[in-house]
């Protein structure tokens, strides 16, 4: 695959956001063509690496009686339920050493849609001196919207890959990027 790259820098910080096994092909939360972004993030944590940006990858590590499940009254099945296989990061996915993990909606009582929500990653991108953050990953109309709009109200310049991301809806996608923009978040359309 033949793309452009979009200019990293060292004061940048890629976010790629819940790229799990339970929101790709066969997961309990399957995004549609979740799969498909795989070789394009991939390309850029190595133009991330190579450029000497921060990599960041976050995932959901839910207890099994987390809020957000039809069980518990939520609008989710369960999925990404901390020590199962449907946790995992994407088999494919390339992270390189020294990326950041982040761990985030593991109380049962606590929804947190956003990799900023109480996980101490603003104060770790201010102290490595992160200016831009770039969002990629899953699901568009979640997780990515709500990170996005955390990071643009926290106050780094923010940029949606939408060629990196997918929703669960296309009019969720739609909505999702319409609330984006209006929340001062560039999206940009193709890498």
């Amino acid at each position: 695959m033949t793309r452009q790259k979009i200019g990293l820098r060292m004061s940048d910080a890629l976010l790629v956001v819940d790229l799990q096994r339970d929101f790709c092909a066969g997961g309990k939360l399957e995004v549609p063509h979740a799969d498909e972004i795989v070789p394009i993030v991939n390309a850029l944590v190595e133009e991330a690496h190579a450029r000497g940006a921060l990599v960041v990858a976050s995932r959901d590590l839910h207890p099994p009686d987390h809020q957000s499940f039809h069980a518990f009254g939520g609008r989710w099945p369960q999925h990404c339920v901390r020590g199962t296989r449907g946790a995992d990061l994407h088999p494919d996915l390339k992270l390189p050493e020294g990326a950041l993990f982040v761990a985030k909606a593991r109380r049962a009582e606590r929804e947190q849609a956003s990799v900023f929500d109480a996980t101490g990653l603003a104060e770790e991108l201010r102290r490595r001196a992160v200016e831009r953050v770039f969002i990629v990953g899953v699901a568009e109309e979640v997780c990515v919207k709500a990170s996005a709009i955390d990071a643009v109200r926290l106050g780094f310049v923010t940029h949606v890959l939408r060629a990196a991301t997918r929703p669960v809806t296309p009019e969720g996608g739609e909505n999702a990027r319409a609330e984006m923009r209006a929340a001062g978040v560039t999206v940009i359309e193709a890498p």
